[in-house]
């Protein structure tokens, strides 16, 4: 599963890369919003971490722009405690947010739920029983469901 983690902090991106990696994900990083932005319009991701504090946009601000044209699963990641920045964060289309500092193993496991849940089910044709579904481990789409 692909992750990218992102912060303008190069030494928390390199210990978010190294704990998520020892849960078996493959990870990316990046220190700015631009190199971000790009990084997940490209669809490599599955899952994004994502701090509020950047120095070209903040966090809200990215989950925001990324919404315009992706639904990829992102975990906010901060420092920042309070309420009004939660509901914000979450307002502007972050799909999590943990306060730092936070568990590695609770970190993989809101990003493996959030992957489960968002990704692309896929019919198993090896099983008999029709209408059984299974997740796909492809790749998680990356375009926005537009209102009918």
């Amino acid at each position: 599963m692909n992750v990218l983690a992102v912060d303008d902090d190069k030494a928390m991106t390199d210990l978010i890369a190294m704990l998520l990696q020892k849960h078996g994900f493959t990870v990316r990083t990046s220190n700015s919003a631009r190199d971000a932005m790009r990084v997940i319009s490209e669809g490599w991701a599955h899952a994004v971490v994502l701090d509020l504090m950047m120095p070209d946009m903040d966090g809200r601000q990215i989950c925001k722009a990324v919404r315009a044209f992706s639904n990829v699963p992102i975990i906010i990641l901060s420092a920042f405690n309070d309420p009004q920045i939660v509901a914000e964060s979450l307002d502007n289309g972050a799909d999590d947010y943990l306060v730092k500092p936070v568990p590695s193993e609770v970190l993989a496991a809101r990003i493996t739920r959030l992957v489960r849940r968002t990704g692309r089910l896929g019919l198993d044709r090896n099983r008999s029983t029709l209408g059984a579904w299974i997740p796909s481990s492809a790749s998680i789409p990356t375009t926005p469901v537009k209102p009918g």
